[in-house]
């Protein structure tokens, strides 16, 4: 991929997650962190909702509907339950109202669309 497609790949990425934390925000949710690193992989959110759950969520930004639902593999799925899990054994007791996975999309001209409890490891 050509230096140019990179950079603008990231700063849609960016945006994206921007946009996502802000839905997330007016729904209630509290921003634990965003772009958090572990030793294997990166988690984009991590929210806790109104109900207590934490909400580890993947922000899709693409030009169409069908690239940001068809992006997320199983090999991701499987990266960022592996990230979440160690981050949660770090954090004892921050999960006690238990732990899910969602996807947040961001397509062009659209509000972003949260995905509760997209999948489960």
């Amino acid at each position: 991929m050509p230096r140019a497609s990179r950079e603008l790949a990231e700063k849609r990425g960016r945006r994206g997650e921007t946009l996502a934390a802000w839905l997330l925000r007016l729904k209630f949710y509290r921003i634990l962190g965003r772009r958090v690193r572990t030793p294997l992989g990166e988690i984009d959110l991590i929210a806790r909702a109104p109900s207590g759950v934490v909400c580890f969520v993947e922000v899709k930004a693409r030009a169409g509907e069908g690239a940001a639902a068809d992006a997320l593999g199983p090999r991701q799925q499987a990266r960022i339950a592996r990230a979440a899990e160690l981050y949660l054994a770090g954090r004892p007791g921050i999960a006690p109202k238990g732990a899910r996975f969602d996807v947040v999309s961001v397509l062009p001209g659209r509000l972003p669309r949260h995905l509760r409890d997209a999948w489960r490891p």
